[in-house]
């Protein structure tokens, strides 16, 4: 099962990189662009098809994907397209990127080049990918929380404690001699016991029950529905509470690691409530998307203070954070987890289709980043070319003309190089030293 799920996740990061890729493409084919190549994946080409004027494909290196468009950079100025002349130190580079820039180029493109396009059809170009990462991912979450459910916890018995033991060691499995038995064990608590009513009060949710027994005292009666062969039958059961160390439901106070366990010593009954899927509406998916999104920004602007944890996750042998990065290795490990486990198979596919969702809202996120060669890289020129031409107008001047981007790819190649040295160590952390999931 660990197999199978990084096999299917690592096909889902593919299908979700040719998702965005297809978004540039489809934007591009709109505005008259010619696109040469679709390709997923870097490296040497596996499988290639070519269809009308396009080669689409799959290359040996599944870590990410591009589309070449003719013409992603304007010639230099009084220069014929594809003439180099070298000087300067960058200069040779520059003349590089110009000469990749119109190396699919062929009579009748001169006017289906990236940059002869307005600035603003060039950014909706760039923007298509992300956006289609980010309705990527709504849909996911619409699926797992609309057709699938959420595992919501109701006031019907799961599980009956067996003795008294604080909430950090009840990962114990037998009890361990004295320990004396829970209140819902000496009442006769059973699994499939509905709690109907808690010291006089009637509950219908599993969330204030939970804080009716943490502060009631002594002995309570609690009215529960049993399950029989006829039907059901209604029986009041008196458990005598008493004190516990129990899981701290409260928030965790500002500064402070979001999953750090944290204990309170309250009343204690000793049950474990059902979790069945609940199916939630559309305004749930708002929430939680918007909830997700803004945890992946915080994340996103975390990256580069992640760097020491995970040099030392790599080479000092520190546990590994599990709030940090991880790269398309070690997610896909982490869909290969959610498989393994033993759980029931719709929360799998649940937990599945929503790791899933976050790797796109990630994706969506990093390619908004303005810094060449992502798409954000893209869209920064294209704005202030935008901006230079309104402005141009405004005073009476004659058109500026296009942002000379290549110019920028001394730069791009320099945020490039770190881009990959990051990634790199996110892989070798992911493989020495693997996050995995809890138990």
């Amino acid at each position: 099962m660990l197999v199978l799920g990084i096999v299917l996740f690592a096909l889902g990061l593919l299908l979700s990189i040719a998702w965005h890729e297809l978004g540039h493409y489809t934007a591009a084919r709109k505005f008259g662009i010619r696109v040469p190549e679709f390709m997923v994946g870097f490296g040497p080409t596996v499988l290639s098809v070519k269809k009308d004027e396009t080669r689409f494909g799959i290359k040996a290196i599944p870590l990410g994907g591009y589309i070449r468009m003719i013409g992603m950079v304007p010639p230099a100025p009084g220069e014929l397209v594809g003439r180099s002349r070298r000087s300067g130190p960058f200069q040779g580079m520059v003349d590089d990127v110009r000469a990749d820039s119109v190396r699919d180029f062929e009579p009748g493109d001169e006017d289906r080049q990236f940059w002869t396009r307005k600035p603003w059809k060039r950014i909706i170009v760039m923007l298509a990918g992300p956006f289609m990462n980010l309705i990527l991912a709504i849909a996911l979450f619409a699926i797992t929380l609309m057709a699938i459910g959420v595992p919501t916890a109701q006031p019907v018995v799961k599980a009956v404690s067996a003795c008294v033991l604080p909430a950090s060691q009840s990962q114990t499995v037998q009890c361990p001699p004295g320990a004396p038995p829970t209140p819902a064990a000496a009442a006769g608590f059973q699994p499939g016991d509905r709690i109907v009513e808690f010291d006089g009060q009637p509950f219908t949710e599993w969330a204030p029950l939970v804080v009716a027994i943490r502060e009631a005292r002594g002995t309570v009666p609690v009215v529960v529905e049993r399950p029989t062969p006829e039907g059901t039958q209604q029986l009041t059961l008196f458990p005598t509470l008493i004190d516990n160390q129990v899981a701290d439901l409260s928030p965790p106070p500002e500064g402070a690691p979001p999953d750090e366990k944290r204990y309170v010593t309250a009343s204690f009954l000793g049950i474990e409530p059902t979790s069945p899927l609940v199916r939630q509406d559309a305004g749930a998916v708002v929430t939680a998307g918007g909830a997700l999104l803004g945890r992946t920004v915080e994340a996103v602007a975390a990256l580069p203070q992640k760097v020491p944890s995970l040099f030392g996750a790599v080479f000092l042998g520190e546990e590994r954070d599990v709030n940090g990065p991880v790269s398309v290795v070690g997610v896909s490990v982490l869909g290969g987890q959610v498989l393994e486990r033993d759980q029931a198979i719709l929360e799998e596919v649940a937990m599945f289709l929503n790791l899933l969702a976050a790797v796109n809202l990630s994706l969506f996120l990093l390619n908004l980043l303005p810094i060449l060669p992502l798409d954000g890289g893209h869209v920064l020129p294209a704005l202030w070319e935008a901006i230079k031409k309104r402005i141009a107008r405004l005073r009476g001047r004659p058109d500026p003309g296009p942002v000379d981007l290549a110019r920028l790819m001394p730069i791009g190649v320099g945020f490039a190089v770190l881009i990959m040295a990051y990634g790199a160590l996110v892989i070798a952390a992911d493989i020495v030293n693997p996050i995995e999931l809890p138990l």
